[in-house]
C-alpha cells in the first residue's frame, strides 16, 4: 500500500510506519503478541493485570511522573489487552515523538511492578470485572467465548475471574512478564 513501510530490526522487532502528510500528530504502539489465549487456567487475567501495572512506575519514574510527562506534551498514553495481543500506545504531536518513545520503552523495559501498586490495581481490576458482569451487552461476549471455546484459553475472559485476580501474586506476575514479554 502506498505510504506504508515495514522494516525488521536486527532483534526481530517489526516496525510499521505510515506517513500522512496533512497530519502533524504521531501515533506509536508496541504490540506484544501475548494475550489471554497465552494464559493457563491458573493465571487467567494476568496479561490484562500486567497491562495495568506497566503504567504504575518504572525504575526511574513513578506513576505520577509518567502521567505528568505525557500530559505535559498534550499526549495520550494507554493500552489494551485482547485474546491475541497486548498493545501499549501513545499519541503526540510529531515534535514530541522522542517523549512518547522514551515513555513507552521505559514502561515496557523497566517496570517496577511495585507490590503496593499490585494491590491497588488488583482492586481496580476487580471493579472492572464487576462492571462487565453488571453490563449484559459486555458480559454476553465472555459467555459466548466460554460456550464456544470451553476450557481452551480462548474461552477465558480477558479480565480473568474475580477469584483468580484475587489469588495472583506479584511474584507470579513478574515471572509471567519475564517469560512472555
Amino acid at each position: 500500500m502506498k505510504g506504508y513501510q515495514k522494516a525488521v530490526l536486527e532483534n526481530g522487532i517489526r516496525v510499521l510506519t505510515e506517513e500522512i502528510p496533512y497530519l502533524s500528530s504521531v501515533a506509536i504502539g508496541m504490540w506484544v503478541t501475548v494475550g489471554s489465549r497465552d494464559e493457563n487456567p491458573r493465571e487467567n487475567g494476568i496479561s490484562h493485570f500486567l497491562e495495568h501495572l506497566l503504567f504504575k512506575g518504572t525504575e526511574r519514574r513513578t506513576a505520577f511522573d509518567i502521567a505528568k510527562e505525557i500530559d505535559s506534551v498534550g499526549g495520550v498514553l494507554n493500552a489494551f489487552t485482547t485474546r491475541e495481543c497486548t498493545c501499549f500506545y501513545a499519541k503526540v504531536i510529531h515534535k514530541d515523538l522522542p517523549v512518547a518513545i522514551d515513555l513507552l520503552t521505559d514502561i515496557f523495559l523497566h517496570p517496577s511492578l511495585d507490590p503496593e501498586e499490585v494491590e491497588k490495581e488488583r482492586k481496580v481490576i476487580l471493579e472492572e470485572i464487576r462492571m462487565v458482569e453488571d453490563t449484559p451487552d459486555d458480559y454476553i461476549h465472555d459467555l459466548f467465548q466460554s460456550a464456544y471455546w470451553g476450557d481452551h484459553p480462548l474461552g477465558f475472559p480477558i479480565l480473568g475471574s474475580y477469584e483468580l485476580i484475587q489469588s495472583l501474586t506479584r511474584d507470579q506476575i513478574y515471572a509471567y512478564f519475564k517469560e512472555k514479554y
